[in-house]
């Protein structure tokens, strides 16, 4: 499955609208996504599964790029 993972990227500062970032990882399910993210100092806020017709709105964009952990 492919998750698009929403985060802030310092974990300490409160979380802003406009600074959110977003990745793109493939695992089996979200608590596999946290885990593999849990060394970053990311805070994380959300976690979505793509599939269907809205993961393959995502991957004809430009940023769509998976991360290697």
């Amino acid at each position: 499955m492919i998750f698009k993972v929403y985060y802030q990227a310092n974990r300490l500062q409160i979380p802003v609208r406009e600074n959110t970032q977003s990745l793109y990882i493939k695992a089996e399910s979200e608590q596999i996504v946290r885990e593999m993210l849990a060394d970053r100092e990311y805070n994380i806020e959300y976690v979505q599964i793509l599939e269907g017709s809205h993961l393959e709105y995502e991957q004809a964009s430009a940023s769509f790029q998976l991360e290697q952990v």
